[in-house]
């Protein structure tokens, strides 16, 4: 009779022990089953903005392929410019330079000869 006394007691410990252990059991898969709904709902909401970003990407490197043809087509314009203005003072300048030239020069005989007159 004793021994069965004692095997009550230890089978209610056991279930008082069981029911102890359950309660943490029973809160860690609450706690689970809200990480994987937090999961979830993060992959929907991240999902469409890796696709946003993915066009945002692409209209950017669009638009840098645009501003790359514009700057190659600005620089040919310089280097058109700067052809034009070479080739101007070559064919233009150096006959301007002789002019200029001698009119500074004729200038200054006509004033020495008027300074020369007044004396």
């Amino acid at each position: 009779m004793l021994g069965d006394i004692a095997g009550l007691i230890a089978a209610i410990a056991f279930v008082l022990l069981v029911g102890a252990l359950a309660v943490p059991l029973v809160k860690l898969g609450r706690v689970l089953d809200e990480t994987t709904t937090s999961v979830r709902e993060l992959t929907e909401h991240t999902v469409p903005i890796l696709d946003e970003a993915a066009t945002t990407v692409s209209s950017t490197n669009t638009q840098l392929e645009r501003v790359d043809a514009i700057t190659t087509s600005a620089a040919q314009i310089t280097q058109n410019a700067s052809a034009l203005t070479s080739l101007f003072a070559a064919t233009v300048g150096g006959p301007m330079i002789k002019v200029a030239a001698f009119s500074y020069g004729v200038r200054r005989a006509l004033t020495g000869l008027r300074a020369g007159r007044r004396r």
